[in-house]
């Protein structure tokens, strides 16, 4: 009786309800519900993990599983491949082609985090095999993806950031390409830059707006930091008049260029 009972709470409950309370009345009885009640106890329930099968592969870090779900691998970037409305970028083709070795023939499992889709509508996710290989993380030690940490989004992101340094260090992937290595930040002037970018400069002052720190390089160059994240920072003074490696990507307005960076690991100080 007492399975049935919760075989029944169980087949009721939603994703947002995922919890069954125990408790026991004046004549000893125990009593199943998915409302606490006063000296409720909550019952812990094991279920096994979902695994899905890729049903496509996009690129080196979107996939698209059976469910109908765009899965966007989290914490991870790799270069865009071409299609009619993107320009490639070295190194995307053999990220997608890692990636669909290592889902071929395998169904994975989905771990996610604080956020659950982007502003596209996908999902984001660590993605990871039956065997325990933890996709993204695979990618990052290949060198064909490189970090991408968002806040509040932190799960696996020393163990992505080690692997990177490793790969970097051994100049695996685009970590051993021409066209990732680091550039003067004032070439953002000279010449037009697609896609992720290193770029060293020198940071002059440090501005405060509304919803942005500012790190001004030039006179129409600053890296954007949103004040919400903050707290994963140090002190932004601590930059100030020091070589620093900035990653990600350049916007430009009008004559002027901004990089957003959402985590220190985007910013690197040079010896």
């Amino acid at each position: 009786m007492l399975r049935v009972l919760l075989l029944g709470i169980l087949l009721g409950l939603t994703a947002a309800q995922a919890a069954v309370f125990q408790w026991r009345d004046a004549q000893g009885q125990y009593h199943y519900g998915d409302r606490p009640v006063p000296g409720a106890e909550t019952v812990e329930l094991r279920t096994e993990p979902s695994y899905y099968l890729v049903k496509k592969v996009y690129d080196g870090d979107t996939v698209l599983l059976e469910d109908g779900r765009r899965i966007r691998l989290l914490n991870i970037n790799t270069p865009e491949i071409e299609t009619e409305r993107k320009r490639g970028e070295p190194g995307g083709e053999e990220a997608k082609a890692m990636l669909t070795s290592l889902v071929r023939d395998q169904s994975v499992r989905l771990e996610y985090d604080v956020e659950r889709h982007d502003k596209y509508g996908r999902t984001l996710a660590h993605l990871f095999r039956r065997d325990g290989l933890h996709l993204n993380l695979q990618l990052v030690k290949a060198g064909w993806a490189v970090a991408n940490i968002h806040p509040p989004n932190l799960k696996y992101a020393d163990e992505i950031l080690a692997a990177q340094a490793e790969a970097q260090s051994a100049g695996k992937g685009i970590w051993g390409m021409d066209y990732y290595a680091p550039k003067p930040i004032e070439t953002l002037l000279k010449k037009r830059l697609h896609g992720w970018q290193r770029l060293v400069g020198m940071p002059r002052r440090l501005k405060q707006g509304r919803k942005y720190m500012r790190l001004q390089f030039l006179a129409n160059i600053q890296v954007l930091i949103p004040r919400r994240n903050l707290q994963w920072f140090p002190k932004l003074q601590q930059y100030l008049g020091k070589r620093v490696e900035v990653r990600g990507w350049p916007s430009r307005r009008g004559r002027s260029y901004s990089i957003l960076v959402r985590h220190p690991s985007a910013l690197i100080v040079l010896e």
